[in-house]
């Protein structure tokens, strides 16, 4: 199995313009002779990096903030977003798998949701369990019902977002469903990002794919210019940093933890041939879901409902 992480740049806020950068980045990826494709958290609408970098962004009311999260429920994209048709369509010709993060709406919250888009079935959501500090300003919570994988001939396909990686109890559900591939969506792979990658590959004995991003401070500049041109939301942006924001570092690593290939900082895409016969391999040794479960001492349940919050009778 070849996969490829496409290191790309995204179009912040503006998700429509996002997608048409998209559709050529996996068709750069689909010419590599890739079968799974992989790109960063929130690569649809870019990661939100004003919660980090502008000083005044978790102020009380404060009208950028409010501008930039209605930018952000204004393009997000929804359940059977009919602008996913030709990623789907592309994704059917070239029969790939493609994992890409976006901001999705639920009524009217936003999440982060790591969609994976595979052939002849309706992508498959992953949505953040626990949006990470900041992250609460604009991100609601996932629930069970999404933690799931994809079973596909040549491999199983699950993946977390961020700092789900230290969440022990959501690694254990994950390993227990058998995933040979995993993508773990960051924004930048710094090194402590890229020790959890590594850590979850050599835990669940699965390929990982830690997928990172790269972002401007003029780019969340140019979105907000064409989408209205807001003043305060300019002006909570200029609080921020000029320059280079989040740095790549992609890494696609072997169940034994070795870095398989590594990205610079910079726009680029890297793959690598999956051996998938080491998996069983690793497995004598160590399998946290089996022969080291301990299932007599430890017993984990996961409730995989919805959890919608209203329930309505007749």
């Amino acid at each position: 199995m070849k996969t490829a992480i496409v290191q790309g740049a995204p179009v912040p806020l503006d998700i429509t313009e996002g997608l048409k950068r998209l559709l050529p980045l996996v068709q750069d990826a689909i010419d590599t002779g890739a079968d799974m494709i992989a790109f960063g958290e929130t690569f649809l609408g870019g990661y939100p990096l004003w919660l980090d970098e502008a000083s005044d962004a978790a102020k009380w009311d404060h009208p950028g903030t409010k501008a930039l999260h209605a930018m952000l429920l204004e393009q997000a994209v929804r359940e059977n977003d009919p602008r996913f048709e030709a990623l789907q369509a592309l994704v059917d010709k070239a029969n790939v798998t493609v994992s890409v993060g976006a901001h999705e709406r639920r009524r009217n919250s936003l999440y982060n949701n790591q969609l994976l888009f595979r052939p002849g079935e309706i992508p498959l959501p992953h949505r953040k369990l626990v949006p990470t500090h900041s992250e609460r300003l604009i991100w609601n919570r996932g629930d069970g019902s999404t933690l799931d994988i994809h079973n596909s001939p040549e491999a199983r396909i699950g993946s977390l977002i961020c700092w789900e990686h230290w969440m022990p109890l959501a690694r254990a559900a994950m390993h227990n469903q058998g995933e040979t591939v995993h993508v773990a969506a960051w924004p930048t792979v710094r090194e402590s990002y890229s020790i959890a990658s590594r850590h979850y590959a050599f835990e669940g004995r699965c390929f990982v794919l830690a997928a990172g991003t790269v972002q401007h401070r003029n780019d969340l500049l140019e979105s907000i210019v064409r989408l209205g041109n807001n003043a305060e939301a300019r002006e909570l942006v200029m609080q921020m940093d000029d320059g280079q924001l989040q740095f790549g570092g992609s890494q696609i690593i072997a169940p034994d933890a070795e870095i398989l290939v590594q990205a610079g900082d910079g726009l680029e895409i890297i793959t690598a041939e999956l051996d998938m016969s080491i998996i069983g391999q690793g497995l004598a040794s160590l399998d946290t879901d089996g022969h080291y479960s301990r299932a007599d001492v430890f017993e984990l349940r996961v409730d995989r409902s919805a959890k919608d919050g209203v329930v309505w009778k007749d």
